[in-house]
């Protein structure tokens, strides 16, 4: 019975090694105030990964439609979004940018009076007005990565690069590499018809696309793109690498429009390989009709930094837009200010890139893409139902699961610890005996429950759900701790407990089903890829009245079914919150 064997393991680990290891840990994190005990390996964790980014890791956000139909053109909103990324950066580098706060009381503090009053607090005491009512300004340590940022490829560890002094821009076209110069030697931004100037030059610049694309290489495995950039660095390409490394932003324009959303999802999650280059801290995507994205690496930073930086763009290239659809380019000599990228490739480098390409295109085409909407209620209702929009969502994956494969399996949902300092994120495992017993009872069971019983195991799995949020956000989850144990174990060189042997332990952390979570008026929706090979990788939105859901999938997994699972299972679950009997 290996239930009691794990038990007996996970008592011996407490009593014993793991007490001795937390101890360590504890004493090692007093030593450390500056940052947190999980920094190190975590971000050891992302580039130790040799797997490519791509589908990997690399997630994408895709930006709503301004809402003035002319400014989606791709030349104005390719315009209007670099101008609008490039004040975020100048704020941020200010020191202006109002710190992101999370809120365990929003009545109490999300209000002008707490935000003035936090302002003036020098902020070594600010956490403690903060404290007063439950609201605690969010790490903002991973913003600098943002902008001139890249990964780097090397052998067993990846390298994080930053070079701030850089002031051009990274503009990618049909696999063509140019950049331009955005600041001036003040740092002050060009006109943005100088802006509009150059890359409408780029986007009427008729060079056929390289034979070779180079864009191909990083979404190679780690190792193999690390020799090949060796080479590359070796055959007279510094400079020109050099260029696209230390770029404030790369910016891809594709010159195709967007069918519908499947098409909209392969195309930011992953495009055709040649027009992104995927170790860019991330890739602002616009495509032919103005319809954008980003792309982001995930090494150096989570989703709420993305998300900061989506929305402030999304909201100032809308309210304050920098070139209207009347506006005339500057006129001034692209041809001279526009440099196209030139690279020199040897026949290795060449045999590189056409094998990065086919395996590019053969892990593209394995994978599966498919959305739902689902109109019949979201946000509003649940709330007046007294139950948590995130909650059931979550529960209807687990139905969808257990009616398809008739199991329960492990179960992923990211949860953002930056109210801590250089906090990454924590697991909340939504998987739980509650969730468990009432699937079973909608799935299997239903001839044997009153609709009022259905209710109540709903709402024990929304209490349920909320108390493991809160915990997870407060730091109080145990995935992060139980990693950080075991990579001290690692780093101390001691044998690897037993504990961490088991097979339970290999199955929890084999998470078959990865889900993740944003609202944002900036954004129209967001995933990523499966984490594993038989995975579902669900990337969700609960709006006022629908509900969005996004998965991703590989052959050994039917996306689509589990869709139309998840679909039947919302309808289950809103039908008995609305007190109507269900059929099976």
């Amino acid at each position: 019975d290996y239930c009691r064997k794990t038990e007996d393991l996970a008592r011996d680990f407490e009593k014993g090694i793991g007490r001795e290891l937390h101890e360590q840990l504890v004493a090692q994190d007093n030593q450390n105030k500056h940052t947190s005990y999980i920094t190190g390996p975590w971000f050891d964790m992302y580039l130790k990964a040799r797997e490519p980014v791509v589908l990997n890791f690399n997630a994408f956000m895709s930006f709503n439609p301004d809402p003035k139909s002319e400014y989606n053109n791709q030349l104005i909103r390719a315009t209007n979004m670099t101008v609008s990324a490039i004040r975020f950066m100048k704020t941020f580098r200010a020191g202006y940018l109002e710190p992101e706060v999370f809120h365990l009381n929003p009545e109490k503090s999300d209000t002008q009076i707490f935000k003035k009053i936090i302002r003036f607090v020098p902020s070594s005491l600010s956490w403690f007005g903060a404290y007063m009512v439950n609201a605690y300004p969010l790490d903002m340590s991973q913003y600098f990565r943002l902008f001139n940022s890249t990964r780097l490829p090397k052998l067993n560890r990846d390298e994080l690069y930053t070079d701030e002094k850089a002031k051009h821009l990274l503009v990618l076209r049909n696999g063509n590499f140019y950049v331009f110069d955005v600041l001036d030697r003040e740092g002050n931004m060009l006109k943005p018809s100088e802006i509009q100037a150059h890359l409408k030059y780029i986007l009427t610049d008729n060079s056929p696309a390289p034979a070779f694309p180079l864009g191909y290489l990083s979404s190679e495995n780690r190792d193999t793109w690390a020799l090949l950039r060796k080479n590359l660095l070796d055959n007279g390409n510094e400079e020109a690498l050099q260029k696209v490394d230390s770029a404030v932003l790369c910016l891809s324009l594709d010159d195709f429009p967007i069918k519908d959303f499947v098409h909209l999802s392969h195309t930011m999650l992953h495009g055709d390989g040649a027009n992104r280059w995927y170790d860019k801290s991330f890739n602002l995507i616009i495509t032919k009709d103005g319809t954008a994205g980003i792309n982001f690496e995930h090494s150096w930073g989570d989703g709420v930094a993305v998300l900061r930086f989506q929305n402030e763009v999304f909201k100032d290239s809308i309210k304050a837009p920098a070139i209207s659809p009347q506006s005339q380019p500057a006129s001034v000599d692209s041809s001279r200010a526009v440099q196209k990228l030139d690279f020199k490739l040897n026949d290795a480098l060449k045999a590189g890139i056409t094998k990065a390409k086919q395996r590019f295109d053969a892990s593209v085409e394995a994978l599966s893409l498919n959305l739902i909407q689902f109109h019949e209620g979201g946000k509003d209702l649940l709330k007046q139902k007294k139950v948590s929009p995130d909650a059931v969502a979550q529960l209807a994956f687990q139905m969808a699961f257990l009616r398809q494969y008739n199991q329960t399996v492990a179960t992923y949902e990211s949860c953002s610890t930056a109210a801590f300092k250089h906090g990454r994120t924590e697991t909340i495992r939504p998987a739980s005996i509650h969730t468990k017993k009432c699937s079973e009872a909608f799935v299997r069971g239903l001839s044997k429950h009153s609709t009022e019983e259905l209710q109540k195991l709903i709402v024990e799995c929304s209490k349920y759900h909320g108390r493991l949020t809160k915990e997870a956000a407060m730091g109080q989850g145990f995935d992060r701790h139980l990693f950080g144990l075991r990579y001290l174990a690692l780093s101390k060189g001691v044998a690897l407990p037993d504990f961490y042997q088991d097979q339970a332990y290999a199955r929890l952390n084999h998470n078959i089903i990865s889900t993740s979570t944003l609202l944002s008026p900036a954004v129209q929706l967001g995933g990523f890829g499966p984490v594993v090979s038989d995975g579902f990788g669900v990337g969700y939105q609960v709006h006022d009245d629908w509900i969005g859901c996004n998965v991703s999938s590989y052959p050994t997994r039917n996306g689509k079914e589990f869709l139309q699972c998840i679909y039947k299972s919302l309808e289950d679950i809103f039908n008995v919150l609305k007190g109507k009997k269900i059929g099976s």
